[in-house]
């Protein structure tokens, strides 16, 4: 029997759950349908854009620009905090709606996820009409919206998903490749980064099909051992398991795919101070802290690298994750372009042996501790817009190392 995939995307997430916030605490109005924008602290030039309305797309606002610059484009255009602790909420509480139904199910982000159908189709009939009752599910429970893709592996299911939004679901079979996949332009395809469009185009390569029919050795000359790879995603191949979550986790990661290259280390570096605060709430929110600290990058040739960090202390502390990060990648950046950033916390465990080094002043890791868990209090009760201030008190904090 065909494996059966289903891909499940909330649509524009962080904007969508804080509009869901924010109506929550009385709000007037929905941000969804205005020039809306999620992101960091405004008053920096280094806050950058997390999520954006609609409206703000259509006038040129892509996900990972600062807010500086998107405020350039609309003049209009109102910024909202990200409240990652509501956001942790509503994945939560996906994830828990969709593991009712069964257990194969694969976490891919705070937002999305892969379950594997194929066990249950037996019990809750054919999968087509299951995903439509699936998704009016979660908008009548949750109040908001998801797309979901059906398919036979795991890229052609992401691949449906994102074919037309929001509140859609869409199959991409085997068999239907070729009449639903292969006309869509060659940077449609899950994977390809915009720098190597030009570079396949320059190839006569336009379209998917142009590319799962190209010549595999011509191609190695141009993307090496990456070419085998792209062929086969273009032919619609993966064999990729969906990975359950029946144990226990013993780990946590989180990763942001960016709408345009970054080849400047000090954006990469907002980035992952996003995600090293946004993991490290979710750690303290679990009373969990991490052993190993990795980042892993993906070029735009698909080439992800990695590299990871052994802690001498486990630790929850967005600092302490944020300044190992920096090392990785002082580590691993050899400035090529950037499409993807991620972090992975490792070997998670529920309390830490703090050793003090001889060089550790333990009063200021007791302040950074007490200052983070004050900062978590705060935005759980009046939102993450906070987390203004709280930068400021840590900027002045890391002066006394």
């Amino acid at each position: 029997m065909d494996k059966i995939i289903m891909h499940i995307d909330v649509n524009n997430a962080f904007l969508s759950w804080s509009a869901l916030d924010l109506l929550n605490k009385g709000y007037k109005y929905d941000i969804r349908n205005s020039y809306a924008v999620i992101g960091g602290d405004e008053s920096r030039r280094s806050g950058i854009v997390l999520a954006k309305s609609n409206s703000a797309k259509k006038l040129g606002i892509v996900t990972g620009e600062t807010l500086y610059s998107a405020r350039r484009k609309c003049k209009v255009l109102r910024t909202y905090y990200p409240n990652y602790h509501f956001y942790q909420k509503m994945s939560k509480s996906l994830f828990e709606l969709l593991s009712k139904y069964t257990d194969d199910i694969e976490v891919a982000s705070i937002d999305e996820c892969y379950m594997d159908y194929t066990k249950i189709k037996h019990l809750y009939g054919d999968e087509v009409e299951f995903a439509h009752k699936l998704k009016k599910e979660v908008y009548d429970t949750l109040g908001f919206t998801v797309n979901i893709g059906i398919a036979n592996n795991k890229l052609c299911a992401k691949m449906a998903s994102d074919f037309s939004k929001p509140y859609k679901v869409h199959t991409l079979y085997d068999s239907e490749v070729k009449e639903k996949m292969y006309p869509l332009k060659v940077g449609e395809l899950f994977g390809i980064g915009r720098k190597t469009v030009p570079k396949l185009e320059q190839l006569g390569i336009n379209t998917i099909e142009d590319l799962a029919n190209f010549d595999p050795l011509e191609l190695s000359k141009y993307f090496k051992n990456q070419a085998i790879k792209m062929i086969e995603s273009a032919r619609g191949i993966n064999n990729d398991p969906v990975k359950n979550i029946r144990d226990e986790r013993k780990c946590l990661s989180n990763e942001t795919t960016l709408e345009k290259d970054f080849t400047d280390k000090n954006e990469i570096l907002v980035i992952l101070r996003e995600i090293s605060n946004n993991l490290a709430k979710i750690l303290r929110s679990e009373n969990k802290y991490c052993n190993v600290v990795e980042v892993h990058l993906k070029d735009n040739m698909f080439k992800t690298i990695s590299h990871q960090k052994k802690l001498n202390n486990a630790t929850n502390l967005t600092n302490e994750i944020f300044e190992a990060t920096k090392v990785l990648l002082n580590e691993m950046y050899n400035g090529e372009p950037i499409r993807l950033i991620g972090i992975r916390l490792d070997k998670l465990v529920s309390k830490s042996n703090h050793q003090v080094s001889l060089f550790e002043e333990i009063k200021v890791r007791d302040k950074d501790i007490k200052l983070e868990e004050t900062i978590d209090s705060l935005q759980n009760r009046f939102g993450d817009k906070i987390i203004g201030s709280a930068n400021k008190s840590n900027r002045n904090i890391k002066k006394k190392y």
